[in-house]
């Protein structure tokens, strides 16, 4: 979703907001979401932003906001990395590629698997948990 050609204006933040209100994957793969997937996530993708909106127009009013940050108060997953998650209480998992972060739910997101996260999952190999369960 943070890629400017597909989806223009959406970062890191929000999409990790819209991802978890459509209870989708943040690694699945555009041409394979089904109609219903698509559906959750437009209607995941409006709702979120119109609420975010929202709240940051109520926070700042007419002035032009002073902090902007990526990481907000209120947020359900991102920047929660080891938080509970809002709806069903599994800790926030994160993979972090590049510069950029993701954070999801397992539970609510990937079906309770974890995803790999490439630098830490390579040094732990067979170590590397596989669902939420194996976290503790």
């Amino acid at each position: 979703m943070t890629d400017p050609r597909l989806f223009s204006g959406i970062g890191n933040a929000y999409s990790d907001e819209i991802l978890f209100e459509a209870k989708l994957s943040p690694v699945k793969l555009t041409q394979k979401l089904t109609d219903d997937e698509v559906e959750r996530l437009y209607v995941a993708t409006c709702a979120t932003l119109a609420q975010w909106v929202e709240r940051l127009r109520a926070e700042t009013g007419d002035r032009f906001p002073e902090k902007v940050t990526a990481f907000r108060e209120g947020m359900a997953v991102h920047g929660r990395y080891r938080q509970p998650c809002p709806r069903c209480g599994a800790n926030i998992q994160r993979i972090r590629y590049a510069t950029n972060e993701t954070n999801y739910c397992p539970n609510c997101q990937t079906g309770g698997r974890l995803l790999a996260d490439r630098a830490l999952s390579r040094i732990l190999r067979d170590d590397w948990p596989k669902t939420a369960e194996e976290l503790g």
